[in-house]
């Protein structure tokens, strides 16, 4: 039997020690939604310590269980090979799991998996590995490494994870800048933009979400590797945007055991946290179970709260917002200080289900302060472990729907899942179909991209055929004509890698592109601007400059145009400069015109320089070439790279009487060398080190990469929406006292960097 959360519980204040309790006692604790139930699937001690759960094509559940997690105060033991992965079974359909295999153990901080083809892909030790169960008794039989650095750290929350199969057909992660793919029967590894923290997830479009600690929700608004590919463009928006600054939680408990929560701000009066701190696994619903009102709700676990929050996500043609839809009460709160949701996924059932890791202590070991060690000790938070719950919600009354192998469907049964109302099952069918590589199905699937009942069958018909790599040009060009946006920009997206290779296709999307760009809808406008890299330059260039001087005002249309000129920026500001768009001034127009000249500038080309500079040769500058120049001298000053070479010293240099302020034409100076003149930064202090200094220089570099790197990176550059770069920071290389205050007792509020 499975028990039910039967009410709300009295809100719960902080009276001392926080004992363990049983499963049916956590189950009375929990505040849910009206008109939800939430119901035990699996506990300790046949779960224990999960972080991650996935289902497989025939229902099973498989769970990584970091049981090495934490064992004392001080992480002593951490590095035991106590870790593992299970693969519980409902075998009498009463909703709860009652055999359980261990398929792999002796992991060490397992934290990731996919199940692929003959095994499951799992990450352990930092590394990707490959296991395979060749008797299909759901035990590993071998273990192969794919990625030795797949992680890229040590610290647990700073490290590499999600392995989350995306609509492209490709894996993603949280934490991370690669992205794994299956293709002729091996692991390939490619570049991606970095994302997120702890867990990702995708939405019907195929778009991905994460978070960060302290930052609930984030969202990519364009297709992924577009914005990045020019290598002189760093974009703006359109990856890790931001879907809400809401950060207020709403616990139904004290929260004492927080980190920092002696800092003014972290807690309440009651000692309840006030806003998020370890957000983690934001999952984009795409499930049947919940009501309606459930579809498109990202769901975010806080474990130091014991909550689940939702946000409803708003969506104006390409921008993405997210909104709290019931300040001041959550999803799912708790009273019971060890409820630790740490991971969500949508079941074959189209249930919620809700990995709780079940523990006192859940800050790593590097991050416990001493406030948080007395408060951990002081309420008995640190044993027991390897206690753990898999939890489950539904609507109240809910009947499940009798459970499918996917595993032993036809082909043809499987296309008929891509339009299921269950994301689960639409995800699924087109993961096995692809695995399956059976070809003979294009004509099946022709007929759903383009006659399919609702729009996500067609996507998921058309990136089915990506996978399979049976796309033909003349079906998408068809596409460009259904009636659903997604599935006209999917098939411009699709129709690139044969316009790159085949002169008639590119013609033919030259064509068709410029027959639609005038009546299309913002969106479309997004995916046009990003496409046309691939036609020939002069449509290329006509299109672009048509889309910037109508959309000049959208930061997103201005980066998907600087991602579409890669090496071919100064061709495109030549150009733009004699139109008459730039006649008159405004602050977008400014904007898009420095991002295009500091494109031009990261280059390093002499020709172009040369070129650029001779624009600026004049006494009296009109705001364009003020804008152009401001640009080049900021780049200057943000480039620490050698002088760049030209033939001839800049005339714009030779005009006692031009309009600029002189320390700007002295910076401009110190970036370029010519015959006569070089320009030599002024020499880094060279100290030499004595063996016990370099002793020290080695231990300072450990603590730096346990400590630090998680949020300032391995080499001090920074990471995005974590910590600044450190690399000439005043604050490094100023004061030595202040700094060794800084390591010792941290700094709050705003700095300047």
């Amino acid at each position: 039997m499975f028990f039910n959360c039967a009410g709300p519980p009295s809100p719960e204040s902080d009276d001392g020690p926080s004992p363990a309790r049983s499963p049916e006692e956590e189950l009375a604790s929990f505040q849910l939604d009206p008109g939800l139930q939430i119901q035990l699937v699996a506990a300790e001690p046949m779960v224990q310590d999960p972080v991650v759960i996935t289902f497989d094509e025939d229902g099973r559940l498989w769970v990584v269980e970091m049981r090495g997690f934490m064992p004392d105060i001080d992480g002593v033991g951490e590095k035991e090979r106590v870790g593992r992965v299970s693969v519980l079974e409902d075998t009498d359909g009463d909703g709860v799991m009652d055999v359980s295999t261990i398929y792999i153990d002796s992991l060490i901080l397992p934290r990731a998996i996919a199940v692929v083809p003959g095994g499951a892909l799992i990450v352990e030790n930092q590394a990707l590995w490959l296991t395979e169960d060749f008797d299909h008794d759901l035990k590993a039989d071998a273990k192969t490494l794919i990625d030795p650095d797949y992680a890229g750290g040590p610290l647990v929350e700073h490290s590499g994870n999600g392995l989350w199969r995306g609509l492209d057909n490709w894996y993603y992660n949280a934490k991370s800048r690669f992205r794994y793919r299956l293709t002729d029967g091996g692991w390939q590894r490619d570049s991606t933009e970095f994302r997120g923290q702890w867990g990702i997830s995708h939405d019907d479009e195929g778009r991905l979400y994460y978070n960060y600690n302290w930052s609930q929700l984030h969202a990519d608004l364009v297709p992924p590797n577009y914005l990045s590919r020019n290598k002189n463009h760093k974009p703006t928006t359109g990856i890790d945007h931001g879907l809400t600054i809401d950060r207020r939680v709403y616990p139904i408990r004290a929260n004492p055991a927080t980190n920092r929560g002696y800092i003014p701000g972290t807690l309440d009066e009651s000692g309840r946290l006030l806003e998020f701190t370890a957000a983690c696994s934001p999952l984009y619903y795409r499930g049947n179970a919940l009501p309606s009102m459930y579809a498109g709700s990202v769901f975010v676990c806080e474990p130091s709260g014991n909550l689940i929050k939702r946000n409803v996500v708003d969506q104006a043609g390409a921008l993405l917002a997210a909104h709290d839809p019931n300040p001041g009460r959550e999803f799912l709160a708790s009273t019971d200080e060890r409820f630790r949701p740490v991971q969500l996924a949508t079941g074959p059932d189209g249930a919620l289900y809700v990995a709780d890791m079940y523990r006192g202590l859940v800050q790593h070991g590097p991050h416990v302060t001493p406030y948080l060690r007395e408060q951990t000790i002081s309420r008995k938070l640190v044993l027991p472990i390897h206690l753990g719950r898999i939890w489950r919600i539904v609507p109240k009354n809910w009947k499940a729907p009798d459970p499918t192998r996917l595993s032993s469907a036809t082909s043809a049964e499987l296309i008929g899942y891509l339009s299921n109302p269950n994301g689960w099952y639409r995800d699924m069918a087109q993961k096995l179909l692809v695995e399956r590589n059976d070809k003979s199905i294009q004509p099946a699937l022709e007929k759903l991209s383009l006659q399919g009942d609702n729009y996500v069958g067609r996507l998921h018909g058309l990136w089915t055929m990506e996978g399979l790599k049976i796309l033909e040009p003349d079906l998408l060009f068809r596409c460009l004509k259904d009636k659903n946006e997604i599935i006209r920009t999917t098939a411009l997206r699709l129709l690139e890698p044969m316009a790159k290779s085949d002169p008639n296709v590119r013609a033919k999307l030259e064509t068709e592109i410029f027959s639609i760009w005038n009546k299309a809808s913002f969106k479309e406008i997004l995916q046009i601007a990003l496409t046309a890299e691939v036609l020939n330059w002069d449509a290329s260039h006509q299109l672009l400059a048509g889309i910037v001087e109508r959309y000049d005002t959208s930061a997103l249309i201005r980066d998907a145009v600087l991602s579409s000129l890669e090496d071919r920026e100064f061709g495109f500001l030549q150009d733009l400069r004699k139109s008459t768009w730039l006649q008159e001034h405004t602050p977008d127009k400014e904007i898009f015109l420095d991002m295009l000249t500091s494109a031009v500038v990261r280059k390093r080309d002499t020709k172009e320089m040369t070129g650029l500079l001779s624009l600026l040769d004049k006494d009296d500058l009109t705001w364009v070439e003020k804008a152009m120049l401001t640009a080049i001298a900021i780049q200057g000053r943000a480039n620490k790279s050698k002088p760049i070479g030209l033939p001839s010293q800049p005339g714009i240099l030779n005009r006692p009487h031009v309009n600029i302020d002189p320390s700007r034409l002295q910076e401009l100076a110190a970036m370029f060398e010519w015959p006569g003149h070089i320009a030599v930064p002024a020499a880094a202090q060279q100290t030499q080190l004595t063996d016990e200094d370099q002793q020290q220089f080695a231990l300072g570099r450990q603590l730096f990469l346990t400590s630090c790197a998680g949020c300032h990176g391995t080499d001090g550059a920074g990471l995005s929406r974590f910590a600044p770069t450190l690399i000439g920071s005043d604050w490094v290389l100023g004061s030595e006292k202040r700094l060794a205050l800084l390591i010792l007792h941290g700094i709050e509020g705003p700095v300047e960097v």
